[in-house]
């Protein structure tokens, strides 16, 4: 396979990681009970938490971007992970009374985020037991 096939995939991966990044500022900072945003209501050691998975999905892209035929299988990871977000988004802002709508725009970033994994990890030959199954080698380590 060549590597320039994936190299659309690696620059959507590095920039999603800028969008993670960005996520984990906003929790760090201005989302939570009693700050800037704070609808739907959220403690702020909760938000402080879960801006540092931000963090660490942020950092998780930036290298996989540098050898993505070899950490494909983070794409996929987030492939789940963003679709579960968008999915449990949308739901509770259709189906829960008075749900506040506050983060709409980011389920539509994450779902374009989702597609483009999926577009350019087809149009660079991946398939799926690239994206959602690690390649295990023979040994216990």
């Amino acid at each position: 396979m060549k590597k320039n096939n994936l190299k659309p995939l690696a620059v959507t991966f590095f920039l999603s990681g800028i969008w993670d990044t960005i996520a984990a500022f906003l929790y760090f900072f201005i989302i939570g009970s009693g700050r800037l945003i704070d609808a739907p209501p959220i403690d702020p050691f909760f938000s402080i938490f879960l801006g540092s998975f931000f963090i660490c999905f942020a950092y998780l892209q930036f290298l996989s971007a540098r050898n993505i035929e070899r950490y494909a299988f983070n794409v996929g990871c987030l492939i789940i992970g963003r679709l579960f977000y968008v999915v449990q988004l949308y739901s509770f802002m259709i189906c829960v009374q008075n749900f506040p709508t506050t983060f709409w725009f980011t389920g539509i970033i994450d779902g374009l985020f989702t597609i483009l994994y999926l577009v350019f990890a087809l149009q660079g030959e991946l398939s799926a037991r690239d994206l959602f199954l690690p390649k295990i080698k023979n040994t216990l380590l």
